[in-house]
């Protein structure tokens, strides 16, 4: 199995160069097969799903190997925003020569057919890199964090896709703004919350009250 795998990760990569111009369909595989000394069999025999299976696969091969490249990074010093940062920009940076292989890859999840399974790789994403900038919450909080990242981090994406800065600057500059947004939202929501919790509840005053209105009330006859 772990051969088996093994040869679904060099597929994948193999691939990337021939996907940014043929997509990540049948050619593409054979081509990474062939590049690779494979059988020509062997792109169909590993992944039976097809073109999404193929995409799923790169994308949580990404997932992995951005967890391998924070492995050298020391992100025990820096805020959460910017350890977020850097797990994004690290990931970006290592498939800057594959952008065209990307944006096809989302092209394909973008298919009404791949919606849910997009909604789960990108919810993967998120969690790896909550993961990563260390988070271990296991509260409601463990929920809101992912889902509100990977809206942020979609969106990134889309914007990097275009981004034809040096070193993708604009990109960088715009996930900044995001965080920062989310980390403002945070703010205020959480001074919202305070503040609920020192308005007086009117129901739980009322109830003994009207228990003591009834109870001082005579008995008829």
């Amino acid at each position: 199995m772990d051969d088996f795998d093994d040869i679904r990760d060099r597929l994948v990569l193999a691939a990337l160069p021939h996907a940014a111009f043929d997509g990540w369909g049948c050619g593409a595989m054979a081509a990474a097969a062939a590049d690779l000394g494979l059988d020509p069999t062997m792109p169909a025999r590993t992944f039976p799903g097809g073109t999404s299976e193929v995409v799923a696969r790169f994308i949580r091969l990404a997932d992995r190997l951005m967890e391998e490249d924070l492995a050298g990074v020391d992100l025990a010093g820096l805020r959460v925003p910017q350890r977020i940062l850097t797990a994004i920009r690290t990931r970006l940076e290592r498939w800057e020569p594959h952008r065209e292989a990307v944006r096809r890859a989302l092209a394909i999840l973008a298919l009404p057919p791949n919606l849910p399974l997009a909604a789960r790789l990108t919810w993967g994403t998120a969690d790896a890199i909550w993961r990563a900038a260390g988070d271990s919450s296991h509260d409601f909080s463990w929920y809101t964090r992912r889902s509100t990242l990977a809206a942020v981090y979609g969106a990134t994406v889309l914007y990097w896709l275009d981004d034809s800065s040096e070193g993708a600057g604009d990109t960088l500059a715009f996930l900044e703004r995001r965080l920062g947004d989310v980390a403002r939202l945070g703010r205020v929501r959480r001074r919202f919350d305070s503040l609920l919790e020192q308005i007086p509840h009117p129901g739980r005053q009322e109830r003994p009250n009207l228990r003591q209105r009834f109870s001082a009330v005579p008995p008829r006859g």
